[in-house]
C-alpha cells in the first residue's frame, strides 16, 4: 500500500490472470449511516447517490452534461456505489486502457462536487422510493443492532429526516468526511502499478485536502455507543412481517481484536445454516415449531464487510400456536447442540469448504476483489488482506465453533417479533425447514 502526501492510502494489486484485460477501482470511504448528522439520517447515502452527477457544469471537466456514469458506460464499462453503517464504496470497471480516464473521472468528481438544490430534491426522491422497497430482512437486521448497540443507524436514512436538506449541509458533510485521510483508492487487474501509481498521483492531487473542523470520526474510530452487558434477552417492538415469525440477534467478536473468534461465528453460521436447521423442525414439542429459518454472519449477511459492532441473525419462521418464547427456545437448543459438541469433522469441513468456495468465486470478480482491499485497509487495520483469508479459515477447529455457540448462548441476545402485516392470514405450513 502506498500513501499519497495528503493521506489517500493507494492498493494496486496487479491480476492479469483474473483481469483479462480489465481493471476495477474501487473508492471506499470513511462515511456511513452511523455518521449522519443529528436530525439528518440519510446524508451519507444521499452523498453518495450525488457522486454520481447527471450533467457537468461549466469548468468542469465534463461540461457537455455527459455524467460520471455515462462516460464509464461510454467506455464499456460499469458502476455502482453502496452505503454501509461505517463506510461508502464506488466501485467501477472498465477495460484497462481506460483506466486512466476512469482514475481522473473518479478524481474530478471528488474535486467538483457541488450539488444544487434541485438535483438534491431529485435524488432525495430516489432514496424515498429506495426506503419503501427496501427488504424485510434488512429492517430485522437494523433492528438488531440498533436494541444492542444503541445510536447505530442504518444505511438508508428516512425521508422525513432528509426532507428539506439543503446543499450546504449536504456539501459541509461531504468536507467533512470525504478527506483523503478517510478514503482508500483500490485498482485491481490488468494493470502496471507504476504506471497506476503515477496516474493516481497526477489526478488526485488535491483530493480531500479541505477539512472542516468538527466531528468528523478517523478511519478506524469506533462510532457506536458501546456496553459491557451481562447475558440477557433484549425485547424490541414487533415488527410486521409476510408472516409469522422471530429474529434473533447476537452480536459478533470484534473482526480486528479478535478475528479467530469472528472468523468462528463465520463458520457455525454455516453449520447451522447447511447442516443444523433440519433440527429445528425435528426439535418440535408440543406441535410447535418452525417453518423456515435462516442465518446470517455479519452486516446484513456479508461477513467481514463492517467493522464492529456487528451480528449474526437468525430468522425463523413460527407456525401458527407457537409462541416467541417456544421458538426461540429451539433456537437455542440448537446452539446448545453444537456448543456441546464435539462437531463432526465431516460437518465441520462441508462449512469451511462452502466459505471456500464463495471466496473464491469473489476472488475472481475484478470490482469484489477491489473492495475487499479497500474495506481491509479502512475497517480492518492490521488485516493480512482477503489472500490470507482462506488459510485463515482453514485453521479454525471444531472446538472453536463450538465456543462460538457457547459464546452466543451466554451473551446478550435481542429478540423481535415478526407479526403479520394488517389484512394478511398466516399460511398454513407443513413444519419443514426452507
Amino acid at each position: 500500500m502506498s500513501v499519497l502526501p495528503g493521506g489517500l492510502r493507494v492498493c494496486v494489486d496487479a491480476v492479469p490472470q483474473y483481469g483479462r484485460g480489465l481493471a476495477a477501482v474501487a473508492l471506499t470511504v470513511a462515511a456511513g449511516g452511523d455518521d449522519d448528522p443529528a436530525g439528518r439520517h440519510g446524508t451519507a447515502h444521499l452523498v453518495e447517490h450525488l457522486m454520481f452527477p447527471r450533467s457537468g457544469r461549466e469548468g468542469s471537466a465534463d461540461p457537455t452534461g455527459e455524467g460520471y456514469a455515462a462516460l464509464v458506460a461510454g467506455a464499456g464499462g460499469v458502476c455502482n456505489a453502496e452505503t454501509h453503517r461505517d463506510h461508502t464504496v464506488f466501485h467501477t470497471t472498465v477495460p484497462a486502457d481506460s483506466l486512466p480516464d476512469a482514475l481522473a473521472w473518479e478524481a474530478r468528481r471528488l474535486l467538483d462536487f457541488a450539488p444544487t438544490d434541485d438535483v438534491i430534491r431529485t435524488e432525495t426522491d430516489v432514496i424515498g422510493e429506495e426506503i419503501r422497497g427496501a427488504g424485510d430482512a434488512g429492517r430485522y437486521w437494523e433492528s438488531a443492532l440498533g436494541a444492542l448497540y444503541p445510536g447505530s443507524r442504518d444505511s438508508f436514512g428516512t425521508r422525513a429526516e432528509l426532507a428539506g436538506i439543503t446543499a450546504r449541509e449536504v456539501e459541509a458533510f461531504f468536507r467533512s468526511h470525504y478527506t483523503a485521510p478517510r478514503m482508500v483508492l483500490s485498482v485491481v487487474g490488468d494493470v502496471d502499478p507504476a504506471r497506476v501509481m503515477a496516474v493516481v498521483r497526477e489526478v488526485f492531487a488535491g483530493v480531500g485536502e479541505v477539512r472542516a473542523a468538527g466531528e468528523a470520526r478517523v478511519a478506524g474510530e469506533a462510532r457506536v455507543a458501546r456496553e459491557d452487558r451481562a447475558a440477557r434477552e433484549i425485547r424490541t417492538a414487533p415488527l410486521p412481517a409476510g408472516r409469522l415469525g422471530v429474529a434473533v440477534g447476537h452480536p459478533l467478536p470484534d473482526p480486528v481484536a479478535d478475528r479467530p473468534a469472528y472468523l468462528a461465528q463465520a463458520v457455525l453460521a454455516q453449520v447451522l445454516g447447511r447442516s443444523r436447521l433440519p433440527a429445528l423442525a425435528r426439535s418440535a414439542r408440543d406441535g410447535h415449531h418452525l417453518t423456515s429459518a435462516t442465518v446470517t454472519c455479519g452486516y446484513h449477511g456479508q461477513w467481514l464487510a463492517s467493522a464492529a459492532p456487528d451480528l449474526t441473525l437468525a430468522v425463523l419462521g413460527r407456525a401458527p400456536g407457537t409462541e416467541v418464547g417456544a421458538a426461540v427456545d429451539i433456537w437455542r437448543s440448537v446452539l446448545r447442540a453444537v456448543a456441546d459438541g464435539p462437531l463432526p469433522e465431516a460437518e465441520h469441513r462441508r462449512a469451511v469448504n462452502s466459505l471456500l468456495v464463495a471466496w473464491h468465486r469473489q476472488a475472481d470478480s475484478l470490482p469484489t476483489r477491489a473492495v475487499a482491499l479497500g474495506r481491509d485497509a479502512l475497517l480492518l487495520p492490521g488485516s493480512a488482506g482477503p489472500d490470507a483469508l482462506p488459510a485463515e479459515l482453514r485453521r479454525t477447529p471444531p472446538a472453536e465453533v463450538a465456543a462460538a455457540a457457547r459464546a452466543l448462548l451466554e451473551g446478550p441476545v435481542t429478540v423481535t417479533e415478526l407479526a403479520p402485516r394488517a389484512g394478511t392470514e398466516p399460511a398454513p405450513q407443513k413444519g419443514t425447514v426452507g
